[in-house]
């Protein structure tokens, strides 16, 4: 079968785009607006970049519902400042309620009990049940399209990182104790440490 993507309606673009490029890493995002209001949104269009320095980005898409841009990027243009939390098996209930399209004035954190502490280096607070956050200043955004499926690209710098003391061993994350979580197409997901092999590089 071969498709041309631009002939499909956007729903089904995306329908065929997640369903191809998966399992997805979920970047759990906290922000802050100009008016000190929290916000916090999973995205899985997420993953790293490089090392040093150390970059990652994540792509939020247009909102279907109204066309407009979602909350988070809204924040990151004003701030320039964000916090990527990552996310294990044991918030993935609290991440997948933080999806609901909330007007800015509702404060996610509270909505779901999830506890914010202080960033060290940016103002959005970070989210403590996460094991891994990484705080992010803004380096680029790159902007395609204006209509509902278009999205952007958000490039941050990573400025610190916060990894629970027991996951960290020799320089490496635990992965086995981290427990993340991907997304798959619809509504499944999958525990990424499940049923995984090794292969040696040559």
């Amino acid at each position: 079968m071969k498709v041309d993507p631009d002939t499909l309606p956007w729903r089904d673009a995306y329908k065929l785009l997640i369903g191809s490029v998966l399992p997805r890493p979920i970047a759990f995002v906290s922000t802050v607006d100009l008016q000190g209001r929290n916000n916090l949104a999973p995205f899985s269009f997420f993953t790293g970049i490089c090392a040093k320095p150390m970059m990652v980005c994540f792509a939020p898409m247009i909102r279907g519902s109204d066309g407009k841009k979602k909350d988070t990027l809204a924040n990151i243009e004003a701030t320039k400042q964000f916090v990527i939390n990552i996310v294990g098996e044991k918030i993935a209930a609290q991440m997948n309620d933080c999806a609901i399209e909330f007007p800015p004035e509702v404060d996610e954190f509270t909505y779901t009990g999830l506890t914010k502490v202080p960033s060290h280096s940016v103002l959005p607070p970070r989210v403590q049940e996460s094991d891994v956050q990484l705080e992010c200043t803004l380096h680029q955004i790159v902007s395609i399209g204006e209509l509902p499926g278009a999205g952007s690209l958000v490039i941050g710098r990573v400025v610190c990182v916060h990894v629970q003391d027991e996951l960290f061993e020799g320089g490496k994350i635990n992965s086995e104790l981290l427990r993340p979580i991907g997304r798959m197409a619809g509504q499944t997901y999958t525990r990424a440490i499940s049923d995984t092999f090794d292969l040696e590089r040559k």
